[in-house]
């Protein structure tokens, strides 16, 4: 098998992003994982109990927050809504399907449809119900209590830091919304929202890109153009 074809057989991402954009989505990444631990180590005895302090999905969490900040996947809802609804949906198919395998398989396959019904698919969430049922008597104890603590706190404590963190990089702010497009004058050629909206739902998948983002590239491609040497730097259209 050619090697192009392979790479795409095995979705080897061909789109590199700058040296930076590497740097501080790693040490961001890992910042607000230590950050978090300190601050729900402080605030764990309020709750009665230290034996789950940071739940490992928000590792999963990290990675969205910090490397695709701007994707619909990573933003406030996804993320605390997803891990919320997840990790209530995994206390009760532990607590009352008493066979953990059928347990676990129910709270990710119902954790999926709830996500994708309340509009907040984030990835981690399936990892927090899964944790719900598999994470061992220590968080099966904890009942629906963990839902509020270690997995809201924890949810609600990546996002602030998501906010702060990217803050300090214009081109990466947190939420998406936050970082703001120059203004562009729409032309007759330009997709409207309803066209892109109807492009989108007809493909019948999910996609990970916003219409801003979209728009953005169809702006980039018809007006603007896009060199091999421009192309590797951080995105600084948003100011």
């Amino acid at each position: 098998m050619p090697l192009p074809q392979l790479r795409k057989v095995l979705g080897i991402e061909l789109i590199e992003v700058s040296r930076t954009e590497k740097i501080v989505a790693t040490l961001g990444g890992g910042l607000a994982i230590l950050v978090l631990f300190f601050s729900t180590l402080a605030i764990a005895p309020f709750h009665g109990s230290v034996t789950v302090a940071v739940v490992a999905s928000m590792g999963a969490s990290a990675v969205l927050l910090y490397a695709v900040p701007h994707g619909p996947l990573s933003q406030p809802w996804p993320v605390i809504g997803g891990h919320t609804i997840s990790a209530l949906i995994g206390v009760a198919c532990a607590q009352w399907i008493s066979n953990p395998l059928l347990a676990a398989a129910c709270a990710v396959g119902l954790a999926i449809g709830a996500m994708h019904q309340f509009k907040c698919i984030h990835p981690p969430g399936g990892a927090t119900a899964f944790t719900a049922v598999m994470g061992g008597a220590a968080i099966r104890d904890l009942g629906f209590s963990f839902v509020l603590f270690p997995v809201l706190s924890n949810a609600i404590g990546m996002v602030l830091l998501a906010v702060l963190i990217n803050s300090f990089f214009h081109w990466r702010r947190y939420p998406a919304i936050l970082s703001r497009s120059p203004v562009h004058v729409p032309t007759k050629d330009d997709p409207t929202h309803e066209e892109v909206i109807a492009a989108i739902r007809s493909i019948d998948t999910f996609v990970d890109i916003s219409e801003e983002d979209l728009l953005r590239l169809v702006d980039v491609l018809s007006h603007h153009g896009v060199s091999p040497k421009t192309s590797m730097a951080p995105v600084k259209v948003r100011t």
